[in-house]
């Protein structure tokens, strides 16, 4: 996993890059990544395509940039949960909550991951993505295999299937969730947990 660098000093320089990753990240999540020019996102950033180039060497740069800041926070957050001890059930309804706020601070990063990654773990400088994939599917399936060991999910559930089922069903909202809107993160993860968890249909009341 690459590591964030972090300064103690921020300069009007660092609010200017990070304003123009959020507009690249835009741009790469609407467009496509290989269909982005330099030239597109200087003009939605309104300067000079060349002005961009003071910032950054290219745009695989903008690129690292925006997917490893995603990923640092991301396992940042994860990696708490995983420490902190919870039970299966627990686990995964603290990984599901942390991975809406992600989605809410990183919504356009995890767009571009999930339309990009497969064709960028071939390169070197994203070799990260495929270490980032193995150990996230390692937490969530080790999660669902002590969840059944511990008796706290069903002894026939087919953990593969269930964490592809959950991992699909949580960032496929990058898609349509828009930071702001009605609902929080913590509340959309809420209601999906209910929905995975639980069910969706009203359980026949016992005689």
């Amino acid at each position: 996993m690459p590591i964030s660098k972090k300064t103690t000093t921020k300069t009007p320089a660092d609010g200017r890059r990070r304003e123009l990753l959020a507009t690249a990240a835009e741009v790469f999540a609407a467009q496509g990544y290989n269909a982005t020019t330099v030239r597109r996102i200087a003009d939605e950033a309104g300067i000079l395509a060349g002005s961009l180039y003071y910032h950054f060497d290219s745009k695989e740069s903008m690129l690292d940039e925006i997917l490893s800041a995603f990923l640092d926070e991301l396992w940042a957050g994860y990696d708490a949960v995983l420490a902190a001890g919870l039970g299966p059930r627990e686990t995964i309804e603290a990984l599901v909550t942390e991975s809406f706020r992600e989605i809410d601070r990183h919504r356009a990063a995890v767009a571009i991951y999930q339309k990009e990654s497969r064709h960028l773990v071939d390169q070197p400088r994203f070799a990260y993505l495929a270490a980032s994939q193995r150990k996230f599917e390692k937490a969530w399936l080790g999660t669902l295999e002590r969840g059944v060991a511990d008796g706290a999910f069903r002894a026939d559930l087919d953990v593969r299937l269930a964490y592809r089922f959950v991992r699909d069903t949580v960032w496929v909202a990058a898609s349509w969730y828009r930071p702001g809107g009605a609902h929080s993160p913590e509340e959309i993860a809420r209601q999906y947990l209910s929905m995975v968890l639980d069910g969706i249909a009203v359980r026949p009341q016992e005689p």
